[in-house]
């Protein structure tokens, strides 16, 4: 692997996409939230209506995605056949399929060979669930965030509009998430056995980068 490439891991809410983005400024780096790949494979089955538990149905539905990320306004945007579907896929519906179909060996083999084009092309900053464990195993530094699941409910909850919001609700999808992610039998959530783990239930953003910084910029 030619390219820097950092992997940041971890569960919903734990803080990576907003941590990942301001890593990657400071470095001068991109940003590639591989999350949104999943949430855009999840937004075109519900938009398609496909049966994805079907595995022929699947396939063909795979083989007509095209999913990428273009720049636009210095932010990597996803685009889904050429529209930018970026405000589609932060559904709490969405979040929830997302983590169900990623599980499926055909969908995570789909969307492998985007994120490793991406990754020899440039330096890179690279966030999801397996960028340490499966996607990048080589990676040059590798971060697992965590928080507690009370405070990444909260922090979820201030980000949902006002009219879907129920702290509850979300902590419990939050938790069936966490069930999903870590248990299923392909590319489970997990820290890789070299990442460094780092708790941010009491870190602001900031407080996670500079400990981030002073890693990767160690002499």
């Amino acid at each position: 692997m030619t390219s820097k490439i950092i992997t940041i891991d971890g569960p919903a809410g734990a803080g990576k996409t907003t941590i990942s983005k301001l890593l990657s400024q400071k470095l001068g780096i991109i940003y590639v939230d591989t999350g949104a790949l999943y949430r855009g494979v999840a937004f075109e089955i519900k938009e398609q209506n496909i049966n994805w538990k079907n595995g022929s149905d699947l396939e063909i539905f795979l083989k007509s995605l095209d999913l990428n990320f273009i720049m636009k306004n210095n932010s990597l945007v996803l685009m889904s056949s050429g529209r930018d579907i970026s405000d589609f896929i932060r559904t709490p519906e969405i979040s929830m399929l997302a983590s169900l179909t990623s599980a499926k060996p055909l969908v995570r083999t789909a969307l492998l060979d985007i994120q490793r084009k991406i990754a020899e092309k440039q330096d890179a900053v690279f966030e999801g669930r397996d960028m340490g464990t499966v996607v990048f195993p080589e990676a040059e530094y590798k971060f697992y965030l965590f928080a507690d699941l009370t405070v990444r409910a909260k922090r979820r909850f201030d980000e949902m509009p006002e009219a879907v919001k129920d702290v509850n609700s979300v902590e419990q999808e939050m938790q069936t998430r966490d069930n999903n992610d870590s248990q299923r039998q392909i590319a489970p959530l997990k820290p890789a056995r070299d990442a460094i783990q780092i708790d941010s239930t009491f870190l602001n953003i900031e407080q996670v980068v500079e400990k981030m910084l002073k890693i990767i910029e160690k002499p």
